[in-house]
């Protein structure tokens, strides 16, 4: 199975280029839409409209931090899923950074005057688009910071940087074609289906822990084969040892469970002055 990521910024014709990509090859082809309905048959419907593609306000940073870790745990757990089903291109959602060193990863810019021309085009005011445009590219990079730490616009993310204010969509699909039928990136994906179920896996079972109140700065969860997980760390109390357990063995595709939790006086949290 073969992946090809794009990110894109708005009005610079990523999402057209990726579909006649994915057309072409017969790849599988998921978007943000295509994820979140993904996201709804695997049971994460609230998940998926909890997130968007950008970063929390202030107040949900201060608050919310824990409600928001499940969210993209699981999100992310869907990313991984979709792409152990066979070869595809995923549009967004951070797939660039999720499936890093599987299979090509492409961008595509272009300067605020195209971007404007191409939006106008599509029957949007100047200044409507140029707002449109910021927004979007605001809201993109921050999401892309928050959930994954790392810089939207860094090229070194990326294999392939498509600038299109001189190429046409025609000439960026075949670039990318030809790109990902190269036997370098292909060799890039060999073997990944079982790897990708066990990091969707293992985001699944971190979400449930951190919903049941556990914090993944004490525990450490590892998924050593396909269902077969381990959990090492520490707790309070030997009843919260076993919680972990239980949590985990209720995920899906959990089929065994190896705990090393140790236990840790509360004190050792709290010393005494």
């Amino acid at each position: 199975m073969y992946f090809i990521t794009f990110t894109r910024k708005m009005g610079a014709g990523g999402s057209e280029i990726a579909w006649n990509v994915a057309t072409q090859l017969g790849y599988s082809f998921y978007d943000t839409l295509a994820i979140e309905n993904a996201a709804r048959e695997m049971g994460f419907a609230k998940d998926a409209t909890e997130v968007e593609e950008k970063g929390p306000s202030l107040f949900a940073r201060f608050f919310s931090s824990k409600e928001l870790e499940v969210h993209l745990n699981r999100l992310n757990s869907v990313v991984y899923e979709l792409a152990s089903r066979g070869s595809a291109v995923f549009l967004g959602r951070g797939s660039h950074v999720l499936l890093r060193g599987l299979g090509l990863h492409v961008r595509v810019t272009a300067s605020q005057k195209t971007r404007v021309q191409n939006l106008v085009a599509r029957g949007l005011q100047e200044e409507a688009a140029l707002k449109a445009m910021h927004r979007s590219d605001h809201e993109r990079e921050a999401f892309t910071k928050f959930a994954f730490g790392v810089d939207w616009d860094n090229p070194e993310l990326y294999d392939i940087v498509l600038n299109m204010d001189h190429l046409t969509v025609d000439l960026a699909v075949d670039t990318v074609f030809h790109t990902a039928r190269s036997e370098e990136i292909k060799a890039r994906s060999v073997d990944a289906a079982s790897v990708l179920s066990m990091l969707a896996l293992r985001r699944r079972a971190e979400a449930a822990l951190v919903e049941a109140g556990f914090s993944m700065n004490n525990l450490s969860l590892f998924v050593s084969g396909p269902g077969r997980v381990r959990l090492t760390g520490f707790t309070r109390t030997q009843s919260r040892a076993a919680k972990a357990g239980d949590v985990v063995r209720g995920v899906r595709g959990v089929e065994s469970v190896d705990s090393e939790i140790h236990t840790v006086p509360i004190e050792a949290y709290y010393p005494p002055h």
